[in-house]
């Protein structure tokens, strides 16, 4: 999700490059604006000071909701614009995390002046502007990381580990549902039901982009082709009526040969962030469920059991991400940080494996896209 602040900015000049040393093999900390005021907000900034990072300016959507965020969050900094924060010299990394037909106009404006950006997901509004966000951080040679951090799970980590090794067999099918009940009912009213703010898609775009990145991450095998249908349960909300959906259903079939389901649903009471991802091989099937995230699930005919999150026990990667002892839970906001981590050691010249980047996040567009295009056509849609 992203969360309420932040404006568009764009045509701005190129500011000096954000990477710093310290001299004598020291490293600075690299230095963070942050475009939001929200939940999201407090999300990066907690991530971003784990990973050794200052959080030094942010900006929203009015100088009065900046500096009541910057506050909050005890930033030093609230500018009275995204236009004064890229332009700040002192910002190495710019964290996008307003409202979604924001991410395109700001993301550019801060790659322009010369700053890597983590913009929250969906990356864009469109696949246009997703494409053109790519196309600006490779020609300005700078980072552009998308936050789909339930890559981040260790345990999602070791059932990709597993498939890629083999140890699954052949991918036969792939099962994945996010469930969430917070737009349950016709008052339940959020920026992100207005399409003017959050896009042509609402409950796929918000929710449904984490699970198609993750069914490709885990499977290593992109969707090729899909039908959907989507359903809009409330016809206005708050008086406003609304005209995005808040369920979608979506059958797939996979490049290599796997056929899947995909339901992800904003108004399933009860469920509160009900991320599952089951994949079925030849040999055996792994699921991996967000709300127990310290398990992988693998079964075979002769048996079943649960892989512990246990460095001893994890592939390397797995462990790489595992970052207190087996038995101290880890969980989403572990994962954020471990994300973080890696999109400012990207900044410094690093390649940490399986950071999504803006290429991740324009691949999730054009997925997004193929679902409403389907559920409109009633029929097959590829998936380019």
């Amino acid at each position: 999700m992203t969360d309420p602040g932040g404006a568009a900015a764009a045509g701005l000049a190129v500011s000096a490059p954000a990477s710093r040393s310290g001299g004598a093999g020291r490293v600075v900390p690299l230095r963070i604006g942050i475009v939001g005021g929200g939940f999201m907000a407090r999300v990066h900034a907690g991530a971003a000071r784990s990973a050794g990072a200052e959080v030094v300016a942010l900006a929203s959507s009015s100088p009065a909701s900046a500096a009541r965020a910057a506050d909050d969050l005890g930033v030093g900094t609230a500018h009275e614009s995204v236009d004064d924060l890229v332009h700040d010299p002192r910002v190495d990394v710019v964290h996008v995390c307003s409202p979604n037909a924001t991410h395109a106009p700001v993301a550019l404006a801060a790659l322009a002046a010369g700053k890597h950006v983590v913009c929250e997901k969906p990356l864009a509004t469109s696949t246009g502007e997703a494409e053109a966000m790519v196309e600006a951080a490779a020609a300005n040679g700078l980072v552009g990381a998308v936050p789909f951090v339930y890559r981040y799970h260790p345990m999602v980590r070791e059932a990709r580990a597993r498939v890629a090794a083999g140890e699954a067999g052949r991918v036969l099918s792939i099962r994945g549902s996010y469930l969430q009940d917070w737009l349950l009912e016709r008052d339940d009213v959020d920026w992100r039901v207005d399409s003017a703010a959050g896009g042509p898609s609402r409950a796929f775009a918000d929710i449904g982009s984490h699970l198609v990145d993750l069914i490709e991450f885990v499977a290593g095998d992109p969707l090729a082709r899909l039908t959907s249908t989507t359903n809009r349960v409330h016809a206005d909300r708050g008086g406003s009526r609304v005209d995005t959906e808040d369920e979608a259903a979506v059958v797939f079939e996979t490049v290599g040969g796997a056929i899947g389901t995909l339901f992800v649903s904003q108004v399933a009471p009860g469920r509160k962030n009900r991320l599952l991802l089951d994949v079925s091989g030849t040999a055996e099937s792994l699921e991996f469920s967000q709300e127990e995230p310290e398990t992988l699930w693998v079964g075979r005919r002769s048996g079943t059991r649960l892989v512990p999150r246990d460095t001893a026990r994890l592939s390397p990667d797995a462990a790489r991400l595992s970052t207190v002892p087996a038995g101290h839970p880890m969980g989403y906001v572990d994962a954020f940080a471990g994300f973080v981590r890696d999109a400012h050691d990207a900044v410094r010249g690093g390649a940490p494996e399986g950071l999504p980047t803006f290429a991740d996040g324009l691949r999730a567009a054009r997925v997004t896209e193929a679902v409403l295009d389907s559920a409109a056509s009633r029929s097959w849609v590829d998936v380019t």
